[in-house]
């Protein structure tokens, strides 16, 4: 009786106390950073629940003890909050922040979404220590203050590291420039450091490195080109149909960059079910009969629609770009160049091992026909997505009008593209009368 007595006083002793351990699955932090004289300010919002191994008191059945919470809050800020982002001056980190305010606020509590309002709710007065609160449904508020030595005029930066606060987490940071210029970042990890006003050179690095690793995540884009190159393995129309699909996703690449492209929801959904029909178009083709002489316009064809999937992960990183955005559009479509080559560099010398060893067309057969199947079920799969938005009828609107005229010049930029390039790529394009 006395071990069960002593569990039974342990957990009525510690049912004022919750100490978290589990790893919450999604966690959405909000930061706002600016500089604000000789010192840089910062007020941030992340789920209490994410705060693992912490006691906060509780009462009754869960609720956070509002009364005597706030110690326990300063620790979880300093644990997960100041010693997870760094900030830094002109290439400098700085010191240590102080803890200028924490804060509880409600689940439904809207202060965070203006830079403005999280201020002046960080300054203002705290919940009654009468309200009712499951402490896992708690947001937790903090302002951080950091000293800035270098002054105003300093070139800041920042290394948030919040990815560890959940199994998923995402990071929303707006930054305030010396001239009241807004910028919003939504990245998924950790970014590493990021500049506040980012140079020429560092803003081509992160988006050639972004362009590369996007090419070689993609299994979609690497089995188009695999299905694309399989028949053709002589070098110049290799580098002809190659250089007709860099032309083309050049092309659809840059005119959404500059947003002349549909804003709708279902745009997405059917650029990705194009992508599949195409790898599986050309998988086909190469099981009845290649038709290698037109293979570059085809590649000019389906480059187009690749273009426009590439510039859904263009989007999203553009806000790293500052000023830069041509910087930045050359730069991810080089390093998409690079990604390609570096594919086509491994999978070129494979295909023609493989035809050494097995001659003829049944090894491309076979290859094709596992691709082909593979995007079947994706074209299945991405249908039924695509057939989940409702489609309605466009309002014949000056906006409408626009789009249009918009989409009729891309159109015509690619037929004057295709048509310039027509002749002496299929000169290039030419291949020995043996053709496989």
């Amino acid at each position: 009786m006395r071990p069960i007595c002593l569990l039974l006083l342990a957990g009525l002793l510690g049912a004022g106390v919750v100490r978290a351990h589990e790893i919450p699955a999604d966690v959405r932090v909000q930061v706002y950073l600016w500089a604000e004289g000789d010192q840089v300010e910062a007020l941030l919002r992340v789920p209490l629940v994410a705060m693992r191994d912490v006691d906060f008191p509780l009462r009754g059945p869960g609720y956070l003890d509002l009364g005597s919470v706030e110690p326990e809050l300063h620790t979880a800020a300093r644990l997960w909050l100041v010693d997870a982002m760094t900030v830094y001056a002109d290439g400098r980190p700085l010191e240590s922040p102080s803890i200028e305010a924490v804060r509880i606020a409600l689940p439904s509590d809207r202060s965070f979404d203006t830079l403005e309002t999280a201020r002046t709710a960080l300054a203002g007065e705290r919940l009654a220590e009468t309200v009712d609160l499951y402490w896992s449904q708690a947001l937790l508020d903090v302002a951080l203050r950091y000293p800035n030595p270098a002054g105003p005029s300093a070139e800041l930066a920042v290394d948030p590291r919040f990815a560890r606060l959940g199994q998923r987490t995402v990071t929303a940071l707006t930054t305030r420039g010396p001239e009241g210029d807004v910028r919003s970042l939504v990245f998924l990890t950790d970014p590493g450091r990021i500049s506040l006003d980012p140079g020429v050179l560092e803003v081509l690095v992160r988006f050639v490195r972004s362009g590369f690793t996007h090419v070689l995540d993609g299994t979609d884009h690497l089995l188009f080109v695999l299905v694309l190159v399989i028949p053709v393995l002589y070098i110049r129309p290799l580098v002809v149909v190659v250089t007709a699909f860099t032309l083309a996703h050049s092309l659809t690449l840059a005119a959404a960059a500059l947003n002349l492209v549909p804003q709708a929801a279902w745009f997405p959904p059917l650029v990705e079910l194009l992508i599949a029909a195409s790898i599986f178009y050309m998988a086909l083709e190469n099981i009845l009969r290649p038709t290698l002489r037109r293979r570059w316009l085809e590649a000019f064809a389906f480059g187009l629609v690749h273009g426009f999937g590439f510039s859904f992960a263009l989007r999203e990183t553009l806000p790293f770009a500052g000023e830069h955005l041509l910087v930045s559009l050359a730069g991810f479509n080089i390093g998409i160049e690079f990604g390609q080559l570096f594919v086509l560099v491994l999978a070129v010398p494979v295909l023609h091992w493989v035809g050494w060893l097995i001659p003829g067309r049944a090894p491309g057969i076979v290859l094709s026909a596992l691709v082909a199947h593979t995007a079947w079920h994706w074209l299945m799969e991405r249908w039924d997505t695509f057939a989940a938005y409702e489609l309605t009828l466009p309002v014949l609107d000056a906006p409408f009008a626009v789009t249009v005229m918009r989409w009729l010049m891309l159109v015509l930029i690619a037929a004057l593209v295709v048509w310039f390039v027509r002749r002496p790529f299929e000169r290039w394009a030419s291949i020995p009368a043996d053709e496989p």
